[in-house]
Formats: structure tokens, C-alpha cells, sequence
């Protein structure tokens, strides 16, 4: 066989290969997927629609379907990836750009099978990995108050994504590595249903590989949140934010009030709190709360702490006792129902200080709910402390009073403000 003939052959060979493959993964993201009913309808029921506005809450479907500014649910919020910007659609029921088209089986598909009316593959930054669990009566309900919303018209924005996360093959192969729909016939326990289902913990507090996977050996490890620059601490270490030794009362004060005796939420969770977990029933705040406490411990590598120098601490000192220390007390003590204390808690001593540095940098607020509602603050120091000042007063902070966590660099301050400012 001469060599054109190889390589012609070696061409055809591949092309099927390819083709062959193609076909595969085409057909294997079919599975499980029942045909369309073109007249599937919901019933518009003042109590389905109540009760699909309660559920629509607790999926906090409001926060990244709301741009800053924008009517409610009518999308056009930027929700950033790894590999560039994707933007969530329009939930009203608008004809030309929302849900006004659609039928209760097409939204079904779409919270359970990832896919969208026109039969595209939806991007896993809508969390249909998670909302997959969801049961087909729930989201009929979901569709019945949306349906119920006024018409808002405002067109999605084309995704901002780098060649070749941006082709419907690359999400095909990415679902066939990591997405399986949920049987319809498996049901969950409230508590899980609710924090693996509707609530979608896991988008946030699950570690990802390198394409965008979720660890699924490291369920609810905690993470970098995209776009955020904030840390989604481990739901299973007692380091992080684990809570299998929390009485559930704790619990659930943390997740609906969002602040506890044990501790309390900032940063994108405060959102999360304030938009959505703060209005659970009694019933499903205690079935989280108590399924969150039932979570296996998982045991994490001892970080190696790295000292700070003494000129650091001094310094960190002299900073300290000028900004915080009328808050927070001398003794990092803090102050209870006002000022948190620092000595031993472990959002401080956290081998991740990135939380740390944020608050620091652009403040701390809590959200306000019905069970605190004149929420105390921490003011931003960016403009009153330069990134050397705030490397050494938290260096300072947990180095000090037997919190045993390793210094912050001026670097990694450096890293947050740029990104944030």
C-alpha cells in the first residue's frame, strides 16, 4: 500500500471514528428522555401557583434570573465560568423572549434532561445537574407561577464562551462524563431532596475538575465560587462548615435567620439567605438542618500553617487594636448578638483565608430577615488599609489567641482587590 493510500485510509478511518462517536454520544444523551406532549398544560390554580412561588423560592430561581436593576425573573444576569460568561434566560412568560412558548413537559425537560425547548443542550451553569431531582409534580407547579408572572420582554444575551465550550459537542461530552438524570421513581429524603434538588447546595460547595465536573467522591468539599472570588467552605469538615456536632436549632437559626449562636453567613450565602432559605417552612428548615447535620465527616489533609514573622505580628498588632479591636475586643472575644468573636472560630483559623480577605477588603454584612432584621455590619477597609496593613492584621488575627492558622500574604490581598475593583 503506497503512502497516499495510507494516509487516505488513515483519514477515513478516523472520520468514522469520529462520526461513529459523534452518533454515540448523540443517542446516549437521548437516554431517559420521554417525547414532548405538544398539549401539556399545568392547571392555574391559585394554590398551584402559591405553591410553585414557595418553591421557586427556595431554588432562589429570583437570584441569578434577576440582571442588577431588572424586573424580576427576566433574566440577563451574568453568571461566569471558568471558561467564560453565561447569561440565565428570561422566566416570564413573555411570547418572543421568555417562557410564553413553552408547555409544562418542555420545562420539565429542561430542570430534568438540561435541555431547552428548541431541543439544544442547556450549559450546566443552570444546575440542572442538581435540579434533575427535582420531582415532575414540583415542577409543574414552578411552571404554573411562572406562567402566572407578567410578561416581561428582554432578550437573553448570547453566551460569552471560548471555542470549544461554546458548541453543543463539547456539551454532549461533557454530560455524557457527568450528568445522569435522576430515576423518576428513586424519591429523596425532604432534607436531601432539599439540599441536593431544589436548593442546588452542591453548584457552589462541590469541588470541580478541570472541565467543570463536579468530584463526585467530594460531594459538598467546599470550593471556589466562580465569579464571586469567594470560598463555598466544606459542608463535611468540622474545620469548615461542617455541623455534625450543631444542635439543629443552631441550624436552623443559621439558615433562615443567617446568623446562629455557632456562627453566621456573608458574602454570596448572605444573598442566598436573604433571597431564598429565610422564608423554609419550620418543617423543610428542620429537614436541611437535620440532614446537613447527618452528613459523614470528611477528613481533610493537616494544612501546613505558615508563620508570620514578628515584625508582621507587630504590626498586625498596632492595626488591630486601631480598627478592630473596640468591636471585637482585645481579646478577640467579640461581643454576642453583635460582634462576632475570633478567637477560635474557624472561619479564622480556615486554611483558606480568601473569605477573610474579602470581608476585610469590601465589608461584612448579614443579611436581614425576619428573625434579625437590624443585622450588624463591618465596614470596607480597602481605602483605609493598604494590602500590607491587611496581610498583617490578619496574620495577626489568626496567629493569636491559640487560633494556630498561617499567615496571609500581601500577595494573596493583592490577587482579591485587583480581581474585585
Amino acid at each position: 500500500m503506497n503512502v497516499r493510500r495510507l494516509i487516505m485510509v488513515s483519514v477515513l478511518t478516523a472520520t468514522l471514528v469520529l462520526a461513529l462517536g459523534a452518533y454515540a454520544v448523540t443517542v446516549f444523551n437521548r437516554l431517559d428522555e420521554t417525547p414532548i406532549d405538544p398539549q401539556a398544560a399545568v392547571s392555574g390554580s391559585p394554590e398551584l401557583i402559591m405553591r410553585g412561588a414557595y418553591l421557586a423560592r427556595i431554588g432562589d430561581c429570583v437570584s441569578c434570573h434577576t440582571r442588577p436593576g431588572g424586573a424580576a425573573y427576566a433574566g440577563g444576569r451574568a453568571v461566569q465560568t471558568p471558561f467564560g460568561a453565561v447569561f440565565a434566560g428570561n422566566l416570564t412568560p413573555d411570547d418572543a423572549t421568555g417562557l410564553g412558548r413553552w408547555n409544562a413537559d418542555e420545562f420539565w425537560r429542561a430542570l430534568h434532561h438540561g435541555r431547552s425547548r428548541d431541543g439544544r443542550l442547556l450549559y450546566p451553569a443552570f444546575p440542572y445537574p442538581d435540579y434533575t431531582h427535582v420531582t415532575r409534580s414540583d415542577a409543574d407547579a414552578i411552571f404554573a407561577f411562572l406562567r402566572s408572572l407578567q410578561p416581561v420582554t428582554q432578550p437573553t444575551p448570547e453566551p460569552a464562551l471560548r471555542f470549544p465550550y461554546n458548541t453543543q459537542a463539547a456539551l454532549a461530552v461533557w454530560r455524557a462524563l457527568y450528568f445522569r438524570p435522576a430515576k423518576t421513581d428513586v424519591a429523596l429524603d425532604r432534607g436531601a431532596y432539599l439540599v441536593r434538588g431544589l436548593g442546588h447546595c452542591g453548584a457552589c460547595h462541590t469541588p470541580r475538575d478541570a472541565l467543570g465536573g463536579p468530584l463526585k467522591d467530594r460531594p459538598l468539599a467546599g470550593a471556589l465560587v466562580q465569579g464571586e472570588n469567594w470560598w463555598a467552605p466544606s459542608l463535611v469538615s468540622s474545620s469548615q462548615a461542617g455541623m455534625a456536632d450543631w444542635p439543629v436549632a443552631d441550624i436552623v437559626a443559621l439558615l433562615t435567620d443567617g446568623v446562629s449562636p455557632r456562627g453566621g453567613v456573608s458574602g454570596p450565602m448572605a444573598e442566598v439567605v436573604f433571597a431564598s432559605l429565610q422564608h423554609l417552612s419550620p418543617q423543610d428548615a428542620r429537614a436541611m438542618a437535620e440532614w446537613l447535620r447527618a452528613l459523614p465527616p470528611a477528613s481533610e489533609p493537616a494544612a501546613k500553617s505558615k508563620v508570620a514573622s514578628a515584625a508582621v505580628m507587630a504590626r498586625g498588632g498596632e492595626v488591630y487594636r486601631d480598627q478592630c479591636a473596640q468591636c471585637h475586643g482585645d481579646e478577640g472575644r467579640g461581643k454576642a448578638g453583635a460582634f462576632p468573636a475570633l478567637a477560635g472560630n474557624r472561619a479564622v483559623r480556615m486554611a483558606e483565608p480568601l473569605n477573610l480577605i474579602q470581608i476585610v477588603l469590601h465589608g461584612g454584612y448579614l443579611p436581614a430577615t425576619q428573625g434579625n432584621p437590624r443585622p450588624f455590619g463591618m465596614p470596607p477597609f480597602r481605602q483605609t488599609l493598604s494590602d500590607a496593613d491587611v496581610a498583617a492584621v490578619l496574620s495577626y488575627v489568626r496567629g493569636s489567641w491559640d487560633n494556630g492558622a498561617g499567615r496571609v500574604d500581601v500577595m494573596d490581598v493583592h490577587q482579591v482587590r485587583e480581581r474585585r475593583e
